[in-house]
């Protein structure tokens, strides 16, 4: 497993206790920090702005002593950094064509390192900021980003990106995937969490990764106190913190995972159209690094750190109620949506007692409430077949009880023996035309009543069924309108415990409870000896918590089945082993291009989360893609 496969870029946020004017002993304290951060095997680290002499300074900033001594360390911290292999943000005055700049130089770059010059471009002037007093603005001087094994990066500072227009704006559309501020930022009340959620949401705007360090301990106390804020952010999300108010130096560490901010570049084309912009300015010089001071800047995969939740799909316990009823009321919304404009005001469903059917039936109650029209309207077809059991019968006709919809059962086996018979079909061989018989009777049934009724047919499969292709073509399938095609398996029983819970009254409570306690299972196939369930899907296509992680990471990100799998052994540890989760990801993957046929005729549905499967929108696919390259993949991970 090579380390550009996985694509994770180990960086640091490093906060040294300062000494005001003393860039010998600042010197000494970043080559520590860098030298602890190396044996981390951090490839990148931030130090704050001005670290080098303190932000402090103020007036001292004019001293030419100070001026040179800091140019001799900058080159000892250059020295320092390329021996070590690693890269350092760092942040001095610095004299160039008579005029002092606030800049940032990447230490570690070897003989090229003072054309990595990247001036402050916003001088704040207000208040308690006299940058302007010192400093000249680097506006059109240094228009640069620098890239490393095909990684690029970006350096703005402090105020850079509390401005309308951030350097970094520019920067991410020229390609820069990681963003550097090196901050001197005091604290006031409230301006901490603004600070935090500034980062958050410009690493979401960007879809780049973030890495803020601010100054600490032993800045001037004279008329301000700074905090030693660092915070590391990817896409939006927080992946590490540092201590405010610590009296000590700081090391934070984060693994970037690169291949992720791509992938999100790639299915947005405003990167492209930006970048590509006329009445836009954003050239900008691309300095490579490759053969100077450090290299090999992506992670080994043994020293990644980073945690994988193994259901990504399923909202964390804190967001649970608040995500499920919003996509609740998706469903809700384009259910009524569809009967609203069709004037349709009744539905026809399946019952089977099994998730899915449950969920779909929720979702049309709260649409006719919501309507206006009677749950009577809603009818509730249970079809019982020759693998039905006991259990699942009974909780759909509890189900439909309790919620108040009109009950039609219809038992199927008389008509599927017959139509078995008029094939000339064994009746003791149950293969798949045993099975499929029994799922497009029970289509046929649906579409019929619904005619005589004037109603809409609501189809009941989920995301997980229609990636794996787990559905008769033209049997349950088929429906007017899908509810459910946006749902994953491992969410829908999440949904179905919180409608329990929070949308419907006690009376349906105990038995929803129970369908989420039951087997997921078509029962196509007799019942065992015991009455109970013989035909388990995931004995049949594997773990749906594996199906849907490999979904999640394949049609969200577009990632490899290496990378798949390196991140499904972290978020599985010590439930699946190697030789099961690669068992099930072939299966995946063939099951995946094999089954697009289905797809590509697929009823409409709404979508409710970044993955749909739409021909029309999210998913275009041919039908006879060839898996072979993918399979072959997983094939080599297996050997390996």
């Amino acid at each position: 497993m090579k380390k550009k496969d996985i694509g994770f870029v180990r960086v640091a946020s490093a906060i040294p206790v300062v000494e005001i004017a003393n860039p010998k002993v600042n010197a000494d304290r970043i080559i520590a920090l860098l030298e602890k951060a190396a044996k981390e095997n951090v490839k990148i680290v931030c130090f704050p702005e001005l670290c080098l002499t303190g932000y402090t300074c103020a007036d001292l900033f004019y001293q030419r002593t100070l001026i040179e001594e800091t140019r001799r360390q900058l080159c000892r911290v250059n020295d320092e950094a390329s021996k070590l292999g690693i890269f350092a943000l760092v942040g001095a005055p610095y004299y160039r064509d008579g005029k002092l700049y606030n800049a940032a130089f990447v230490a570690g770059s070897g003989s090229i390192f003072f054309d990595t010059e990247v001036d402050k471009q916003y001088l704040p002037s207000n208040n308690e900021f006299y940058e302007k007093r010192w400093f000249t603005p680097g506006f059109g001087e240094k228009r640069q980003i620098f890239e490393v094994d095909g990684i690029k990066f970006g350096i703005e500072i402090c105020e850079d990106l509390w401005m309308p227009a951030s350097p970094s704006d520019e920067m991410c559309l020229a390609g820069a995937e990681i963003i550097f501020n090196l901050s001197a930022s005091d604290e006031l009340i409230g301006k901490e969490a603004y600070r935090r959620q500034l980062v958050r949401q410009k690493s979401a705007t960007n879809a780049c990764a973030y890495v803020y360090t601010g100054s600490g301990f032993g800045e001037s106390s004279t008329d301000l106190v700074f905090s030693g804020t660092a915070i590391i952010a990817e896409n939006g999300s927080t992946l590490a913190t540092s201590e405010r108010f610590s009296f000590k130096e700081q090391l934070i560490i984060a693994d970037i995972d690169v291949q992720r901010l791509q992938a999100d570049r790639l299915r947005n084309s405003a990167f492209i159209i930006g970048n590509q912009n006329p009445n836009k300015k954003n050239e900008f010089e691309t300095i490579s690094l490759n053969n100077h001071g450090a290299n090999n800047i992506y992670s080994e995969p043994s020293d990644v750190t980073r945690t994988f939740a193994p259901h990504p799909f399923v909202p964390p316990e804190d967001e649970m109620t608040t995500r499920c009823n919003e996509i609740f009321s998706i469903q809700v919304g384009g259910l009524a949506t569809r009967l609203f404009h069709t004037g349709i005001k009744k539905a026809v469903v399946g019952i089977s007692g099994g998730l899915d059917s449950t969920l779909a039936l929720l979702v049309m109650v709260k649409t006719f409430d919501k309507l206006g029209l009677p749950r009577e309207n809603i009818v509730g077809i249970t079809m019982p077949g020759f693998g039905t059991t006991g259990r699942t019968y009974n909780n759909s006709l509890n189900m439909m009880k309790s919620l108040g919809v009109t009950i039609k059962e219809v038992d199927i086996k008389p008509a599927c023996l017959q139509h078995l018979k008029d094939i000339d079909h064994d009746l003791s061989i149950l293969d798949v035309s045993y099975e499929n018989t029994q799922a497009r009777e029970r289509t046929q049934i649906l579409m019929d009543y619904a005619n005589k009724i004037g109603g809409l047919v609501v189809g009941t499969g989920d995301l997980s069924e229609l990636v794996l292709g787990w559905a008769t073509y033209n049997g349950d399938h088929m429906s007017m309108y899908a509810v459910n095609t946006s749902i994953p398996k491992t969410l829908v029983r999440y949904m179905v415990k919180y409608a329990a819970l929070y949308e419907m009254d006690e009376a349906a409570k105990e038995t929803l409870l129970d369908v989420c306690d039951t087997p997921v299972s078509p029962e196509l196939l007799p019942a065992d000896d015991k009455g109970e369930i013989s035909q388990k899907t995931e004995d049949l296509v594997g773990p749906y918590e594996l199906h849907d992680f490999f979904i999640y990471y394949t049609l969200r990100f577009g990632f490899s089945p290496t990378k798949i799998f390196f991140m499904a052994q972290k978020a599985f540890d010590g439930q699946y082993d190697k030789a099961t989760i690669l068992k099930w990801m072939r299966t995946f993957y063939w099951r995946f291009f094999a089954q697009q046929f289905k797809r590509s005729c697929m009823p409409d549905g709404p979508k409710v989360g970044s993955i749909s499967l739409s021909p029309r929108g999210d998913l275009r696919m041919p039908s006879d893609a060839c898996s072979k390259i993918w399979i072959e993949e997983v094939k080599k991970l297996a050997n390996s």
